[in-house]
């Protein structure tokens, strides 16, 4: 699991950031890329990446502010170009669905994939037996949302060479106990699951917020999180200003995740105001509140390991 920043701005595009969207790597996991908001030029940015627009699955839009958007119908459209078509996913706020379609519609673009989109409320917005994904509401100027991706626990893994060493031999009955399932061999010797199967391996959390001020939900839905992504529009001393916009600072940010107890914190959504040397000041702005703080830049990539 990987997470790879396409855009780190906020508002409109930049020549040391565009604007905001991310992608979740799930190569391993299900082999598909889920994707968090596609600002302006989120395809061009793909161009310089090694990822595969036919290898997005699900789309998840925190709002409709035009930097989280307005990129969003020529990536649908050139990725019925690039030869896609498997089923995509679009989750968001509702006017999404007449925001897509209208741009579809009157652009002529016919997709050779199917399309789903998906207005979403507070709650479970998607599951499966891999992964579960909650919304909850911020607080910003219009619906914006944060979304947290819990990995499902899995299986502990298979000791084979402690289950040959009890002489059990490979075949169907290595899957019986994989599930869980005690047997007993044709000599009458009893072997129990839990004994050759290692330990629950425990999913992972990831919180991606949009845009928000300092609120409830967005510490519900960070708590315990392996990584945390959290706007930091403003620089810490902003806080009036943040509060009038609508967003954060980077103090705010961190004492989210330092409530939170995430294991990582990653601040993106970076005002143009701030340069490559500002930046880097915003970042210990943070670390000063909660240490393991990184600055999210494009085309930075987070590993998150089991």
């Amino acid at each position: 699991m990987e997470l790879f920043f396409l855009g780190t701005g906020a508002g409109v595009p930049a020549k040391l950031r565009n604007v905001t969207a991310i992608a979740l790597k799930l190569l391993e996991e299900r082999g598909s890329i889920w994707l968090f908001d596609c600002g302006e030029a989120t395809q061009h940015q793909i161009l310089h990446t090694s990822i595969k627009p036919s290898r997005i699955e699900k789309i998840f839009i925190t709002h409709l502010h035009g930097d989280h958007i307005y990129g969003l119908p020529g990536l649908l459209a050139s990725r019925s170009f690039q030869g896609g078509e498997t089923k995509v996913t679009v989750f968001g706020p509702s006017g999404l669905k007449a925001f897509v379609e209208t741009s579809l519609r009157v652009s002529g673009t016919y997709l050779k994939y199917p399309l789903e989109i998906v207005e979403i409320d507070e709650g479970v917005v998607f599951e499966d037996d891999q992964f579960l994904v909650e919304a909850k509401k911020l607080e910003h100027g219009i619906p914006s949302y944060g979304f947290r991706m819990i990995e499902k626990d899995r299986q502990g893994t298979l000791l084979v060479e402690k289950l040959k060493a009890a002489g059990v031999k490979p075949g169907p009955i290595y899957k019986k106990i994989k599930a869980g399932e005690s047997v007993t061999l044709e000599d009458g010797t009893f072997i129990e699951a839990d004994c050759f199967v290692g330990p629950q391996q425990k999913g992972r959390v990831v919180t991606i917020l949009g845009d928000t001020r300092m609120c409830e939900a967005a510490h519900s839905l960070a708590n315990e999180a392996d990584l945390l992504v959290h706007e930091a529009t403003f620089a810490n001393g902003e806080e009036a200003l943040a509060h009038d916009y609508y967003h954060s600072t980077t103090s705010q940010a961190a004492e989210t995740a330092k409530r939170a107890a995430v294991k990582k914190l990653c601040i993106t959504h970076i005002s143009s105001r701030y340069d490559r040397q500002a930046s880097e000041e915003l970042v210990q702005e943070a670390r000063r509140i909660f240490p393991n703080t990184e600055l999210a830049a494009d085309f930075k990539s987070i590993e998150i390991p089991r």
